[in-house]
């Protein structure tokens, strides 16, 4: 197996930095400001070719009101599932009386480990890791995660502890195969309950208050020989209600996550009803072109008339996702959370489906005979063939003349006739439109370009008789 390194330590001391050079991303997010990281975050590192799994965690405060101590549960799990633990702290601070406490706990779990002495850059390392000694965890190791020194030195020792793990083409070709589904949502409509529904355990931190997950979590997952990466995302509010720096970044994440997926599920709030927000991020969904499955959570207590009215919502406020299947379900419960895989792998395979130019070409001349595209300027729009373009979405390219002049009505029948056609469920299919090149306009330029010369000519000749 794949080793796996947990950061731990005490609020804002590099973990995410760290995080974020060690898989060469921005996947975690960083700021000045203690409690950032809230779940546990996982990503791919590879030192000298040997790869590695990450754990970025929340901040170790010790204190034991309700947030932190969910945030540690997540936390010391991260230390439960790792094979190697990195015990980050303060080369500025110094050591304190929270670390103390933490390297306690750790020395009691057993796992492997190594203190990390993170901002040490302008400093004496030796004496930054003189009084860290003290803690009793072996050879303190000195870093900067902000500009790298040390941490390729860091890992490498590091993982010179651990068996080599077996290299598997298979399992290369599985991690490209995974089907990758973002949660998405206003905050507070059930996204992580429902991921923990969906995967069977308390994976992810759960909490009744508006804007607990602020990364984006990727979270891998079987099921039925199918292999998932399960996105649960911040939620997304309005602009005007996005003030903190940290929560744009969160938002971001989401739009990301959303760019990433292959599938999206939307999660709307059948008690709260269908908002301007969720219609907004519906729209973001649609123009990214991603296949969507609309769960329709809490929907256990509803009465019929206010069942009814949340059907009506959804046909007036998305229309533009009539494409996509409708789930109405109870995360809290688990009513209706085992339909969504079906349907999620159904969106997929239309999204990923591979079509013929026979087949595309004999649809649209059906649908040209059926309805005949429009007149423009006394001359009517021609539609030749089509194929394929591309996949998630499917792309169809049509070929013609005039094609620029297609009107967006007569695009959005020829959409819609080819998912009929087609049987594809879960994603929009897009429509490019070609022009053939006019074989006489070169001819015609040349013409022009010819007599401005015999033109010139001529004058030159009239000139010189004078």
């Amino acid at each position: 197996m794949i080793p796996v390194i947990a950061l731990v330590g005490r609020p804002n001391v590099g973990k995410s930095t760290l995080f974020n050079r060690l898989t060469r991303t921005r996947d975690a997010l960083v700021a000045a400001v203690p409690g950032l990281t809230r779940d546990r975050k996982y990503g791919d590192g590879k030192v000298d070719g040997r790869p590695f799994i990450v754990i970025d965690t929340g901040g170790l405060s010790g204190e034991k009101e309700d947030l932190d101590s969910l945030m540690a549960q997540q936390s010391w799990q991260a230390v439960r599932e790792a094979d190697l633990v990195f015990f980050l702290v303060d080369g500025r601070d110094g050591m304190t009386s929270g670390d103390e406490v933490i390297a306690a706990a750790l020395r009691r779990t057993g796992k492997s480990q190594t203190l990390v002495v993170n901002k040490t850059d302008g400093i004496d390392p030796d004496a930054a890791l003189a009084e860290f000694h003290a803690l009793g965890l072996g050879e303190p190791q000195a870093i900067s995660a902000t500009h790298g020194r040390g941490v390729e030195q860091l890992v490498t020792r590091a993982l010179e502890q651990l068996p080599l793990a077996e290299t598997d083409s298979d399992a290369e070709k599985t991690a490209a195969d995974t089907l990758r589904v973002a949660v998405v949502g206003r905050p507070n409509v059930g996204k992580s309950t429902l991921i923990n529904r969906m995967l069977g355990e308390e994976r992810v931190l759960t909490y009744d208050r508006p804007g607990t997950t602020r990364d984006s979590i990727f979270i891998p997952f079987e099921r039925d020989t199918v292999a998932y990466t399960l996105i649960d995302t911040a939620g997304v509010r309005r602009k005007s209600r996005v003030k903190e720096a940290i929560e744009k970044f969160s938002v971001i994440k989401t739009l990301q996550a959303i760019d990433a997926a292959s599938v999206v599920i939307l999660v709307l709030d059948a008690q709260s009803g269908i908002s301007e927000q969720d219609a907004t991020l519906a729209g973001y969904i649609a123009e990214k072109g991603r296949a969507v499955v609309i769960a329709v959570n809490k929907w256990d207590g509803l009465d019929p008339h206010a069942r009814e009215q949340i059907r009506a919502q959804l046909e007036l406020k998305l229309p533009f996702l009539g494409f996509a299947s409708t789930l109405f379900i109870s995360a809290l419960h688990g009513s209706g959370v085992g339909e969504l895989f079906p349907l999620v792998n159904a969106a997929h395979a239309s999204a990923m489906r591979e079509l013929s130019t026979p087949e595309l070409t004999q649809i649209l001349e059906r649908a040209v005979h059926a309805h005949q595209p429009p007149l423009v300027r006394g001359r009517r729009i021609k539609l030749r063939y089509a194929h394929q373009g591309g996949r998630n979405p499917p792309v169809i390219v049509i070929h013609g003349n005039q094609t620029e002049r297609v009107p967006e009505t007569y695009r959005r029948y020829l959409e819609n006739t080819f998912r009929t056609n087609l049987k594809l469920s879960g994603t929009p299919v897009r429509i490019e439109f070609r022009t053939g090149r006019n074989p006489y306009q070169g001819r015609r330029n040349k013409l022009t370009a010819r007599q401005a010369g015999r033109k010139r000519r001529l004058m030159k000749h009239v000139k010189g008789r004078r």
